[in-house]
Protein backbone atom coordinates (compact mmCIF):
# COMPACT_ATOMS: atom_id res chain seq x y z
CA UNK A 1 0.00 0.00 0.00
CA UNK A 2 1.21 3.28 -0.85
CA UNK A 3 2.01 5.75 1.82
CA UNK A 4 2.24 9.14 -0.27
CA UNK A 5 -1.75 9.26 -0.30
CA UNK A 6 -1.71 12.75 -2.40
CA UNK A 7 0.57 14.87 -4.68
CA UNK A 8 1.85 17.32 -3.10
CA UNK A 9 1.59 15.54 0.73
CA UNK A 10 5.37 16.04 1.75
CA UNK A 11 4.89 17.69 5.03
CA UNK A 12 3.92 14.47 7.69
CA UNK A 13 6.98 12.83 8.40
CA UNK A 14 6.93 9.45 7.33
CA UNK A 15 10.57 8.22 7.26
CA UNK A 16 10.59 5.89 10.73
CA UNK A 17 12.53 3.04 9.40
CA UNK A 18 14.91 1.07 7.05
CA UNK A 19 11.51 -0.11 5.23
CA UNK A 20 9.49 2.85 5.34
CA UNK A 21 12.34 5.02 3.95
CA UNK A 22 12.27 2.36 1.06
CA UNK A 23 8.88 2.48 0.50
CA UNK A 24 8.77 6.69 0.65
CA UNK A 25 11.50 6.31 -2.14
CA UNK A 26 9.74 3.97 -4.48
CA UNK A 27 6.44 5.85 -3.90
CA UNK A 28 8.00 9.21 -4.89
CA UNK A 29 10.18 7.87 -7.34
CA UNK A 30 13.13 10.58 -7.23
CA UNK A 31 14.12 12.48 -4.08
CA UNK A 32 16.79 14.22 -2.56
CA UNK A 33 18.67 12.55 0.58
CA UNK A 34 18.95 16.03 2.43
CA UNK A 35 16.74 19.43 2.24
CA UNK A 36 17.16 21.24 -0.41
CA UNK A 37 15.83 24.59 -2.50
CA UNK A 38 12.63 22.83 -2.90
CA UNK A 39 10.62 23.06 0.77
CA UNK A 40 10.04 19.52 1.91
CA UNK A 41 10.73 17.55 -0.60
CA UNK A 42 13.96 15.35 0.89
CA UNK A 43 14.43 12.04 2.84
CA UNK A 44 15.65 15.05 5.54
CA UNK A 45 12.51 16.43 6.05
CA UNK A 46 10.28 13.51 5.49
CA UNK A 47 12.07 12.01 8.94
CA UNK A 48 11.42 12.89 12.64
CA UNK A 49 14.21 14.64 14.16
CA UNK A 50 14.35 12.57 16.80
CA UNK A 51 15.40 9.42 14.23
CA UNK A 52 17.99 12.23 11.94
CA UNK A 53 21.69 11.06 12.08
CA UNK A 54 23.05 13.61 14.90
CA UNK A 55 26.83 13.34 14.12
CA UNK A 56 27.62 11.26 17.26
CA UNK A 57 26.28 7.50 16.59
CA UNK A 58 23.25 7.76 19.33
CA UNK A 59 20.99 7.91 16.34
CA UNK A 60 22.36 7.17 12.36
CA UNK A 61 18.54 6.80 11.48
CA UNK A 62 18.05 7.17 7.49
CA UNK A 63 22.33 8.04 7.36
CA UNK A 64 22.48 4.12 8.02
CA UNK A 65 19.15 2.86 6.47
CA UNK A 66 20.02 4.33 2.92
CA UNK A 67 22.25 0.64 3.12
CA UNK A 68 18.61 -1.42 3.07
CA UNK A 69 17.63 0.66 0.32
CA UNK A 70 20.83 0.74 -1.62
CA UNK A 71 21.19 -3.69 -0.94
CA UNK A 72 17.56 -3.64 -2.29
CA UNK A 73 18.58 -3.74 -5.90
CA UNK A 74 15.90 -1.47 -7.45
CA UNK A 75 16.89 2.00 -5.55
CA UNK A 76 19.14 4.13 -7.28
CA UNK A 77 21.59 6.13 -4.79
CA UNK A 78 24.13 8.65 -5.66
CA UNK A 79 25.16 12.50 -6.14
CA UNK A 80 23.33 13.07 -9.21
CA UNK A 81 20.78 15.80 -8.18
CA UNK A 82 21.56 19.82 -7.65
CA UNK A 83 24.72 19.54 -9.51
CA UNK A 84 26.10 16.97 -7.22
CA UNK A 85 23.96 16.22 -4.48
CA UNK A 86 22.71 12.63 -2.52
CA UNK A 87 19.33 11.64 -4.03
CA UNK A 88 17.83 8.31 -4.56
CA UNK A 89 15.29 7.50 -7.78
CA UNK A 90 13.36 4.26 -8.58
CA UNK A 91 14.29 2.70 -12.35
CA UNK A 92 11.60 4.27 -13.63
CA UNK A 93 12.69 8.40 -12.89
CA UNK A 94 16.02 7.34 -13.23
CA UNK A 95 16.11 6.17 -16.51
CA UNK A 96 14.50 9.70 -17.84
CA UNK A 97 17.39 11.70 -15.35
CA UNK A 98 19.26 9.32 -17.56
CA UNK A 99 18.20 9.83 -20.96
CA UNK A 100 18.19 13.76 -20.72
CA UNK A 101 21.97 13.91 -18.88
CA UNK A 102 23.70 11.45 -21.09
CA UNK A 103 22.57 13.53 -24.40
CA UNK A 104 23.80 16.87 -22.88
CA UNK A 105 27.73 17.73 -24.00
CA UNK A 106 28.84 18.82 -20.52
CA UNK A 107 27.77 15.46 -19.08
CA UNK A 108 30.49 13.40 -21.54
CA UNK A 109 33.33 11.66 -19.61
CA UNK A 110 36.47 12.72 -20.27
CA UNK A 111 39.84 10.46 -20.98
CA UNK A 112 39.87 9.92 -16.79
CA UNK A 113 36.28 9.19 -16.21
CA UNK A 114 36.44 6.81 -19.13
CA UNK A 115 39.07 4.64 -16.99
CA UNK A 116 36.55 4.41 -14.41
CA UNK A 117 34.19 3.58 -16.26
CA UNK A 118 36.15 0.87 -18.28
CA UNK A 119 37.63 -0.02 -15.13
CA UNK A 120 34.12 -0.63 -13.97
CA UNK A 121 32.80 -2.39 -17.15
CA UNK A 122 35.93 -5.39 -17.13
CA UNK A 123 35.46 -5.51 -12.98
CA UNK A 124 31.78 -4.64 -12.13
CA UNK A 125 32.61 -2.43 -9.72
CA UNK A 126 34.96 0.40 -8.08
CA UNK A 127 35.70 1.30 -4.64
CA UNK A 128 37.77 4.86 -3.76
CA UNK A 129 40.53 3.36 -3.37
CA UNK A 130 40.97 2.05 -6.34
CA UNK A 131 40.24 5.03 -8.27
CA UNK A 132 43.01 6.41 -6.74
CA UNK A 133 45.34 3.80 -7.29
CA UNK A 134 43.90 3.65 -11.46
CA UNK A 135 44.44 7.12 -11.79
CA UNK A 136 47.19 8.05 -9.16
CA UNK A 137 45.15 10.57 -7.21
CA UNK A 138 44.22 12.00 -3.59
CA UNK A 139 41.18 10.56 -2.22
CA UNK A 140 39.34 14.23 -2.50
CA UNK A 141 39.64 14.45 -6.19
CA UNK A 142 38.29 10.84 -6.29
CA UNK A 143 35.77 11.65 -5.08
CA UNK A 144 35.04 14.46 -7.50
CA UNK A 145 35.70 12.23 -10.16
CA UNK A 146 33.06 10.00 -9.03
CA UNK A 147 30.63 12.90 -8.49
CA UNK A 148 30.70 14.26 -11.86
CA UNK A 149 30.33 10.45 -12.83
CA UNK A 150 27.29 10.12 -10.77
CA UNK A 151 25.86 13.69 -11.89
CA UNK A 152 26.57 11.98 -15.54
CA UNK A 153 24.38 9.06 -14.58
CA UNK A 154 26.92 6.69 -15.30
CA UNK A 155 27.45 5.40 -12.04
CA UNK A 156 25.93 5.02 -9.39
CA UNK A 157 26.26 3.07 -5.43
CA UNK A 158 25.90 -0.47 -6.01
CA UNK A 159 27.12 -1.15 -2.18
CA UNK A 160 27.14 0.26 0.75
CA UNK A 161 28.87 -1.78 3.89
CA UNK A 162 29.48 -0.36 7.49
CA UNK A 163 33.32 0.20 8.65
CA UNK A 164 33.50 -1.41 12.85
CA UNK A 165 36.35 0.35 14.19
CA UNK A 166 38.09 0.45 17.84
CA UNK A 167 38.97 -2.16 19.91
CA UNK A 168 35.17 -2.71 20.48
CA UNK A 169 34.77 -2.85 16.76
CA UNK A 170 32.11 0.26 17.05
CA UNK A 171 30.32 1.12 14.28
CA UNK A 172 29.23 5.01 14.45
CA UNK A 173 28.18 5.66 10.80
CA UNK A 174 31.31 4.83 9.07
CA UNK A 175 30.76 3.48 5.47
CA UNK A 176 32.13 2.29 2.51
CA UNK A 177 30.64 2.50 -0.86
CA UNK A 178 31.56 0.64 -3.73
CA UNK A 179 30.05 1.87 -7.53
CA UNK A 180 28.59 0.23 -10.78
CA UNK A 181 26.78 0.96 -13.48
CA UNK A 182 23.50 1.89 -13.40
CA UNK A 183 22.69 -0.68 -15.99
CA UNK A 184 24.28 -3.58 -13.94
CA UNK A 185 22.74 -2.62 -10.60
CA UNK A 186 19.25 -2.74 -12.45
CA UNK A 187 19.98 -5.77 -14.35
CA UNK A 188 18.72 -5.25 -17.46
CA UNK A 189 15.16 -3.19 -16.50
CA UNK A 190 16.50 0.43 -16.70
CA UNK A 191 15.39 1.18 -19.83
CA UNK A 192 16.33 4.20 -21.60
CA UNK A 193 12.77 5.76 -22.84
CA UNK A 194 11.61 5.61 -26.49
CA UNK A 195 11.54 9.69 -26.59
CA UNK A 196 13.65 12.36 -26.75
CA UNK A 197 16.17 13.24 -24.20
CA UNK A 198 14.07 16.72 -23.85
CA UNK A 199 10.31 15.15 -23.44
CA UNK A 200 12.21 12.84 -20.73
CA UNK A 201 13.36 15.82 -18.93
CA UNK A 202 9.43 17.34 -19.20
CA UNK A 203 8.44 14.24 -18.15
CA UNK A 204 10.63 14.37 -15.23
CA UNK A 205 9.97 17.91 -14.70
CA UNK A 206 6.20 17.34 -14.45
CA UNK A 207 6.36 14.40 -12.22
CA UNK A 208 8.15 16.47 -9.64
CA UNK A 209 5.95 19.29 -9.76
CA UNK A 210 3.21 16.68 -9.08
CA UNK A 211 5.20 15.99 -5.92
CA UNK A 212 5.79 19.41 -4.91
CA UNK A 213 3.20 21.73 -6.33
CA UNK A 214 4.92 24.87 -5.08
CA UNK A 215 8.45 24.05 -6.71
CA UNK A 216 9.15 27.02 -9.26
CA UNK A 217 10.11 25.72 -13.04
CA UNK A 218 13.44 27.25 -11.95
CA UNK A 219 14.17 25.46 -8.83
CA UNK A 220 13.02 22.36 -10.68
CA UNK A 221 15.44 22.95 -13.28
CA UNK A 222 18.08 23.55 -10.99
CA UNK A 223 17.44 19.77 -9.07
CA UNK A 224 17.79 17.96 -12.63
CA UNK A 225 20.67 20.24 -14.36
Amino acid sequence: MSIIKHAGNLGEPRVLSPETMYETIKDLGIVPFFENIIPGYSIEELTPPEFWFDGDGDELGPWDWKIYSVQSGDIAYGKFLLGGKAAFATPRWYADLAAWRRSQPRYQPDARQQKILDFISENGSIGIREVRGLLGVKKGEADAIMARLQMQCRVVTGDITRVYRGEDLHYNGWQRSAFCSPDDLFEGIMLIPDCAPEEAFQRLADHIKEIAPEATPKQILKLLG
